[in-house]
């Protein structure tokens, strides 16, 4: 997080939601209660296969999805794309079209055709880039990326943990049950009949957030293993109780990873179909394959136009998510909110600039003093992070 400000932002969410709570919610129109991504910034969204191998831009990461206000998804987006633009050194003009382009890119992906994803236009690009990458991956870059050897064991060090035997043979009983076995037969190169062999596990340790919470990583064998076994890399993640603030009355499963799955199945299809969820030492988590198609959009460093570009091409990926889920008069009710409070200056709401002009000053105020603490825990401050 002490990498630069836009990795600040990416990687503290709570602090978006304490902003929320002290601004009571107040200056923030109401949308219409469904199902949101909670965290949607930049670094979850990306290129996501199906099971059939079909490959579109969704949303990733459905950990903090509630049933919610969709205004909150795009502030959190706004507020990931102005501080991709500052570490870019871009200037304050091209924020502010940056944020006129993603309300066009969302109103546009929010009216397509049953909320679909003819409505987000163009592949600028860097999307088109990152697309093409996922298209040609492998389970090689797959293994190269994730677990660094092509054979079937998890090298422990770093990442990976060992696991104690019980641990080891509650995750082998889980994959013996017939839900989690049909997941892992369900893509289009794989038979019903398939036999799934149990190769390795270890604890993931992905980062600070994953410390406390049961986080692993499963390798599995899939077919004959004398022909034509196949090797794949199964994540098993805690789900723990949202941060992101939900509608009033919001009816949402009371199990976490139920409450995940059932928000990427509405959000990301492509994803949500790979997922399930699972009880394990008597926790609740979802469960996934990773294939190597799953990528994040790249933005670290953008010119003017590619920011334009991605605003309004991302913003509509999210507008076809939320549209998805509404009625035609739905969506067209929530469109005409949208369109209130703009200015003959700005053809962005001011409630929408308002918010990133204060969620990005009390951000980099934040970040600056992180950087400061992290310095002193170093004993030095002369070598940057990274």
């Amino acid at each position: 997080m002490a990498r630069s400000a836009h990795a600040y932002v990416r990687g503290n969410t709570t602090q978006f939601y304490e902003w929320l709570r002290r601004r009571g919610r107040a200056a923030i129109p109401a949308g219409p209660p469904v199902w949101i991504c909670g965290d949607c910034h930049l670094g979850n969204l990306g290129p996501v296969a199906n099971a059939a191998g079909e490959i579109d831009i969704q949303i990733r990461d459905l950990d903090q999805t509630v049933v919610g206000n969709p205004a909150h998804d795009l502030i959190r987006l706004a507020l990931s794309l102005a501080t991709a633009a500052r570490g870019s050194d871009l200037p304050g003009v091209t924020t502010a079209v940056m944020l006129e382009q993603m309300m066009e890119g969302y109103e546009r992906g929010l009216s397509a055709r049953a909320g679909g994803s003819a409505g987000q236009g163009t592949r600028p690009e860097a999307i088109r880039v990152v697309m093409k990458q996922a298209m040609t991956r492998t389970w090689k870059h797959l293994a190269k990326e994730r677990i660094e050897d092509l054979r079937p064991t998890i090298p422990l060090g770093e990442r990976f943990w060992p696991l104690a035997h019980a641990e080891k043979s509650e995750i082998k009983a889980l994959f013996r049950t017939k839900e989690v076995r049909h997941l892992i037969v369900a893509l289009k190169s794989r038979q019903d009949d398939a036999p799934v062999r149990f190769l390795d596990a270890a604890y993931w340790m992905k980062g600070c957030s994953s410390l406390g919470r049961l986080r692993f990583a499963v390798l599995l064998g899939v077919g004959n293993r004398r022909k034509t076994e196949e090797l794949c890399l199964v994540d098993i993640k805690e789900a723990i109780a949202p941060a992101a603030p939900r509608a009033a009355r919001a009816k949402m499963p009371r199990d976490n990873a139920v409450r995940v799955v059932k928000g990427a199945r509405q959000l990301a299809p492509h994803l949500g179909e790979r997922m399930i969820a699972a009880r394990l030492m008597n926790r609740s988590v979802f469960i996934r394959e990773l294939l190597p198609q799953d990528l994040k959009v790249a933005v670290d460093r953008l010119t003017h136009e590619e920011a334009i570009a991605a605003s309004r091409y991302l913003a509509g990926v999210v507008g076809a998510a939320h549209g998805r889920q509404m009625e035609p008069s739905l969506r067209k009710q929530w469109r005409a909110v949208l369109k209130r409070g703009r200015s003959a200056r700005l053809d962005a709401p001011h409630w929408l600039w308002s918010s990133v002009v204060a969620l990005a000053s009390t951000h980099e105020a934040a970040y600056l003093e992180h950087c400061r603490r992290y310095a002193r825990s170093l004993g030095r401050a002369r070598e940057p992070p990274g």
